[in-house]
């Protein structure tokens, strides 16, 4: 499985068997931050709340797809992409406001390839937009800041003022604001739905894998 630049790689190998031992069980090495998953304030913060600290409930989430396509390789995704704050008038919406929102960029069709590194990223008023709407974000990327690229981890083909380390990640985190990660499958999504990506309850840890589940009306509105 591919993993962001330094994280553990994952594996997963026969323990018991049942030619040897009459069952069968497997051994699961991986990092917290495999696959797709969810990041903990404690992620990027070193006194941020950890995974097991939130109740269940805060990892059900009114979700609004935002489709940014087409974007460029390691291309910021400004606030012009994101929804106006009055999209989130729940009385005008007729609904409760979002607290997710689902940024489909494409990237998930070069997963297991060099270049998903060089994915695009929210820029600081992106994530600040995001701040004051009061939601999170899903991403089909390893995540909101830029990935080292392939070809050089200290950055390789990066713009020239793309930003250092994880100013987006802390923007969303110190508002407590849930950042899931590497989902796929973006395509057949509605504007509205709910998604369900329940952590392990990993004590003290800073994130976790999760099996994300999208559910939504049949005549939901695409």
């Amino acid at each position: 499985m591919p993993t962001y630049p330094g994280d553990p790689a994952v594996t997963l190998a026969p323990d018991a068997t049942h030619e040897s031992d009459g069952y069968a069980t497997s051994e699961l090495q991986t990092g917290t931050h495999a696959g797709t998953h969810v990041d903990a304030p404690r992620h990027t913060l070193p006194e941020g709340e950890t995974v097991d600290a939130a109740d269940p409930g805060r990892y059900v989430f009114d979700a609004m797809l935002v489709d940014c396509r087409p974007l460029d390789p390691r291309e910021p995704i400004d606030p012009a992409a994101l929804p106006e704050p009055t999209r989130f008038d729940a009385e005008d919406a007729g609904e409760d406001a979002p607290d997710l929102l689902v940024l489909r960029t494409g990237w998930a069709a070069r997963w297991g390839t060099d270049r998903y590194r060089d994915h695009p990223y929210l820029s600081a008023g992106a994530a600040a937009r995001c701040r004051e709407l009061g939601a999170g974000v899903g991403l089909d990327t390893f995540g909101p800041d830029p990935t080292p690229s392939a070809s050089d981890a200290g950055g390789g083909d990066a713009v020239g003022d793309e930003p250092d380390g994880t100013p987006a990640h802390d923007a969303l985190l110190s508002d407590s604001l849930p950042i899931v990660e590497n989902l796929c499958e973006l395509g057949g999504l509605p504007e509205r739905f709910r998604l369900y990506a329940f952590p392990l309850r990993l004590r003290d840890a800073d994130g976790s894998p999760v099996r994300a589940v999208a559910e939504w009306r049949a005549d939901a509105p695409e």
